[in-house]
């Protein structure tokens, strides 16, 4: 346990807070635990997830030793998923400064909510940036439905590439209509199947701490993705 001192953070050195949304069995939890399992070695780490009337995904991500077990925490938001990440944020702010005061000073929290649809976002009042994970077995239909996860959140991943052959899904129809709707905004196809370390969203992760650290923590791993090759 870090000394109490090394706890005291200024404001603007709190961690980073990434929500990662999206419908139920887009593999957003699967993700979460590839961003813990490429991340947790280089930054200091933790999770909060949400269900409704259990911790089924916190309890996966534990099974799975992604993390030590204390850089976990589950809400059961006994309610609309969209409730406890965006309107009445209360639950999963506790959980966020109860991880803060327990583990110490902490780079990055990953926000997973629960299983939702199309239309589900986070509060920026709870998260810095927003990740929405769809996946192919919807059909390549999903990007050009919209909706406020995919056409404004920080990132859109496309899930389950692996399965677009035996469902019909046109990857290149999706990133057309992704590119359309989310007007410029990046957007990532992956499948944790084939590429079980989630590289390039791990690297998006990095390149928006270095956002933050690369002028008041130089010396910080995530400053190398904004700056590979500073001088040391």
């Amino acid at each position: 346990m870090p000394e109490a001192a090394e706890s005291q953070t200024r404001p603007d050195d709190r961690a980073i807070r990434i929500g990662v949304g999206g419908p139920v069995g887009s593999g957003k939890t699967a993700l979460v635990a590839a961003l813990c399992r490429t991340l947790a070695g280089t930054l200091r780490l933790a999770v909060v997830t949400n269900d409704i009337y259990t911790t089924e995904d916190a309890d996966f991500l534990r099974a799975a030793g992604v993390l030590d077990p204390a850089r976990i925490r589950a809400v059961e938001t006994g309610c609309c998923p969209h409730t406890a990440i965006r309107d009445d944020i209360a639950a999963n702010l506790d959980a966020v400064e109860d991880l803060e005061s327990d583990v110490g000073p902490l780079d990055l929290i990953l926000v997973e909510s629960g299983g939702d649809n199309l239309t589900a976002t986070f509060s920026y009042g709870l998260v810095d940036r927003q990740i929405f994970v769809i996946d192919v077995a919807g059909g390549d239909k999903v990007p050009r439905k919209g909706g406020p996860g995919v056409t404004s959140s920080d990132l859109l991943v496309i899930n389950k590439t692996d399965l677009a052959p035996l469902v019909g899904a046109d990857l290149g129809v999706m990133a057309r209509d992704a590119e359309r709707v989310r007007r410029g905004r990046p957007v990532l196809f992956t499948s944790l199947v084939a590429e079980a370390g989630a590289a390039e969203v791990s690297d998006w992760v990095l390149s928006v701490l270095s956002q933050r650290v690369l002028s008041q923590r130089p010396d910080h791993p995530a400053a190398e993705v904004a700056a590979p090759s500073r001088p040391s």
